[in-house]
Protein backbone atom coordinates (compact mmCIF):
# COMPACT_ATOMS: atom_id res chain seq x y z
CA UNK A 1 0.00 0.00 0.00
CA UNK A 2 2.86 2.36 0.85
CA UNK A 3 4.44 1.70 -2.54
CA UNK A 4 1.15 2.45 -4.36
CA UNK A 5 0.74 5.75 -2.50
CA UNK A 6 4.33 6.69 -3.29
CA UNK A 7 3.76 5.89 -6.98
CA UNK A 8 0.49 7.90 -7.05
CA UNK A 9 2.18 10.88 -5.40
CA UNK A 10 5.12 10.66 -7.81
CA UNK A 11 2.80 10.49 -10.85
CA UNK A 12 0.64 13.35 -9.53
CA UNK A 13 3.71 15.53 -8.96
CA UNK A 14 5.00 14.70 -12.44
CA UNK A 15 1.65 15.64 -14.02
CA UNK A 16 1.53 18.89 -12.03
CA UNK A 17 5.01 19.84 -13.26
CA UNK A 18 4.01 19.04 -16.87
CA UNK A 19 0.84 21.16 -16.55
CA UNK A 20 2.72 24.11 -15.03
CA UNK A 21 5.41 23.88 -17.73
CA UNK A 22 2.75 23.74 -20.48
CA UNK A 23 0.91 26.73 -19.01
CA UNK A 24 4.12 28.78 -18.83
CA UNK A 25 5.07 27.83 -22.41
CA UNK A 26 1.67 28.81 -23.82
CA UNK A 27 1.43 32.01 -21.78
CA UNK A 28 4.94 33.37 -22.20
CA UNK A 29 6.88 31.55 -24.92
CA UNK A 30 4.93 30.05 -27.83
CA UNK A 31 1.32 29.79 -28.90
CA UNK A 32 -0.43 27.94 -31.71
CA UNK A 33 -2.75 29.95 -33.95
CA UNK A 34 -4.78 29.20 -37.06
CA UNK A 35 -5.00 31.50 -40.09
CA UNK A 36 -8.60 32.46 -40.84
CA UNK A 37 -9.02 33.98 -44.30
CA UNK A 38 -6.88 34.94 -47.24
CA UNK A 39 -5.48 38.33 -46.22
CA UNK A 40 -1.91 36.99 -46.05
CA UNK A 41 -1.95 34.98 -49.29
CA UNK A 42 0.32 33.87 -50.85
CA UNK A 43 2.61 33.74 -47.81
CA UNK A 44 -0.04 32.14 -45.57
CA UNK A 45 -3.15 30.25 -46.60
CA UNK A 46 -6.54 29.92 -44.93
CA UNK A 47 -6.38 27.28 -42.16
CA UNK A 48 -2.57 27.20 -41.96
CA UNK A 49 -1.53 26.43 -38.40
CA UNK A 50 1.33 28.49 -36.99
CA UNK A 51 3.45 28.78 -33.90
CA UNK A 52 3.74 32.33 -32.59
CA UNK A 53 6.97 33.29 -30.84
CA UNK A 54 5.86 35.32 -27.81
CA UNK A 55 9.26 35.79 -26.18
CA UNK A 56 11.59 37.37 -28.80
CA UNK A 57 9.97 40.79 -28.61
CA UNK A 58 10.74 40.90 -24.90
CA UNK A 59 14.42 41.17 -25.88
CA UNK A 60 14.35 42.95 -29.23
CA UNK A 61 12.09 45.27 -31.17
CA UNK A 62 9.89 44.15 -34.07
CA UNK A 63 11.39 44.74 -37.51
CA UNK A 64 9.95 45.83 -40.83
CA UNK A 65 8.38 42.88 -42.70
CA UNK A 66 7.95 40.73 -39.56
CA UNK A 67 4.63 38.86 -39.58
CA UNK A 68 2.96 39.65 -36.27
CA UNK A 69 -0.14 38.56 -34.38
CA UNK A 70 -2.24 41.09 -32.47
CA UNK A 71 -5.79 41.24 -31.10
CA UNK A 72 -8.56 42.89 -33.09
CA UNK A 73 -9.88 45.48 -30.66
CA UNK A 74 -13.56 45.18 -31.62
CA UNK A 75 -14.03 41.42 -31.29
CA UNK A 76 -13.06 39.34 -28.29
CA UNK A 77 -10.83 36.32 -28.99
CA UNK A 78 -10.11 37.55 -32.55
CA UNK A 79 -6.49 37.82 -33.61
CA UNK A 80 -5.10 39.36 -36.79
CA UNK A 81 -1.97 38.24 -38.61
CA UNK A 82 -0.30 40.98 -40.68
CA UNK A 83 3.10 42.14 -41.88
CA UNK A 84 4.82 45.21 -40.42
CA UNK A 85 5.22 47.89 -43.09
CA UNK A 86 5.74 51.10 -41.09
CA UNK A 87 7.97 51.54 -38.05
CA UNK A 88 7.64 53.90 -35.07
CA UNK A 89 8.14 57.56 -35.95
CA UNK A 90 7.78 57.04 -39.72
CA UNK A 91 5.17 58.62 -41.98
CA UNK A 92 3.31 56.26 -44.33
CA UNK A 93 1.41 57.23 -47.46
CA UNK A 94 -0.07 55.21 -50.30
CA UNK A 95 -0.09 57.04 -53.60
CA UNK A 96 -2.89 57.05 -56.17
CA UNK A 97 -0.92 54.49 -58.18
CA UNK A 98 -0.89 52.11 -55.17
CA UNK A 99 2.76 52.70 -54.28
CA UNK A 100 3.67 52.72 -50.58
CA UNK A 101 5.85 55.63 -49.52
CA UNK A 102 7.76 55.87 -46.24
CA UNK A 103 9.31 58.97 -44.74
CA UNK A 104 11.76 58.24 -41.92
CA UNK A 105 12.67 61.89 -41.56
CA UNK A 106 14.90 62.34 -44.58
CA UNK A 107 12.22 62.53 -47.27
CA UNK A 108 9.68 60.20 -48.76
CA UNK A 109 10.97 57.03 -50.46
CA UNK A 110 9.16 54.15 -52.14
CA UNK A 111 8.98 50.98 -50.04
CA UNK A 112 10.93 48.17 -51.72
CA UNK A 113 9.41 44.83 -50.83
CA UNK A 114 8.88 41.36 -52.20
CA UNK A 115 5.46 40.92 -50.51
CA UNK A 116 2.08 42.26 -51.55
CA UNK A 117 3.14 42.97 -55.11
CA UNK A 118 -0.32 43.63 -56.53
CA UNK A 119 -1.43 47.20 -57.12
CA UNK A 120 -3.29 48.56 -54.10
CA UNK A 121 -6.77 49.60 -55.22
CA UNK A 122 -7.85 51.29 -51.98
CA UNK A 123 -5.28 53.18 -49.92
CA UNK A 124 -7.90 53.78 -47.22
CA UNK A 125 -6.80 56.23 -44.56
CA UNK A 126 -3.21 56.03 -45.90
CA UNK A 127 -4.27 58.14 -48.88
CA UNK A 128 -3.22 60.99 -46.59
CA UNK A 129 0.11 60.74 -44.73
CA UNK A 130 -0.07 58.82 -41.43
CA UNK A 131 2.64 59.61 -38.88
CA UNK A 132 3.26 56.77 -36.44
CA UNK A 133 3.84 57.40 -32.75
CA UNK A 134 6.96 56.24 -30.89
CA UNK A 135 5.32 52.87 -30.09
CA UNK A 136 3.15 52.37 -33.21
CA UNK A 137 3.41 50.15 -36.28
CA UNK A 138 1.58 50.22 -39.61
CA UNK A 139 0.63 46.71 -40.75
CA UNK A 140 -0.78 45.27 -43.97
CA UNK A 141 -1.77 41.87 -45.28
CA UNK A 142 0.21 40.46 -48.20
CA UNK A 143 -3.03 40.10 -50.17
CA UNK A 144 -3.39 43.87 -50.18
CA UNK A 145 -6.78 44.09 -51.89
CA UNK A 146 -8.40 41.52 -49.58
CA UNK A 147 -6.99 42.60 -46.22
CA UNK A 148 -8.42 44.48 -43.28
CA UNK A 149 -5.34 46.24 -41.94
CA UNK A 150 -3.90 49.58 -40.78
CA UNK A 151 -5.42 51.32 -43.80
CA UNK A 152 -8.80 50.96 -42.08
CA UNK A 153 -9.85 53.05 -39.09
CA UNK A 154 -11.10 50.03 -37.11
CA UNK A 155 -7.64 48.42 -37.22
CA UNK A 156 -5.48 51.53 -37.36
CA UNK A 157 -1.94 51.75 -36.06
CA UNK A 158 -0.84 48.86 -33.85
CA UNK A 159 0.67 49.74 -30.49
CA UNK A 160 3.83 47.88 -29.43
CA UNK A 161 2.13 46.61 -26.27
CA UNK A 162 -0.68 45.00 -28.32
CA UNK A 163 1.65 42.74 -30.30
CA UNK A 164 1.24 39.17 -29.06
CA UNK A 165 4.23 37.84 -30.97
CA UNK A 166 5.88 37.02 -34.24
CA UNK A 167 4.49 34.29 -36.50
CA UNK A 168 7.45 31.97 -36.49
CA UNK A 169 6.76 28.47 -37.91
CA UNK A 170 4.04 26.92 -40.07
CA UNK A 171 3.27 23.50 -38.57
CA UNK A 172 0.31 22.54 -40.77
CA UNK A 173 -0.22 21.59 -43.52
CA UNK A 174 2.87 19.46 -43.14
CA UNK A 175 4.02 20.00 -46.75
CA UNK A 176 4.33 23.72 -45.91
CA UNK A 177 6.19 23.10 -42.64
CA UNK A 178 8.96 25.59 -41.94
CA UNK A 179 9.93 29.02 -40.69
CA UNK A 180 8.18 32.09 -42.06
CA UNK A 181 9.79 35.07 -43.81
Amino acid sequence: MKRVLKELLSTGLYLLIVLIFTYLMITYVVQRTVVDGGSMESTLQDEDQLLVDKISYRFKEPERFDIIVFPYKYAEDTRYIKRIIGMPGETIRIGEDGTIYIDSGSGEVELKESYGRQIIKDPGRAKEPITLGPDEYFVMGDNRNASSDSREFDVGNIKRGDIIGKAWVRIWPFEGFGTLD
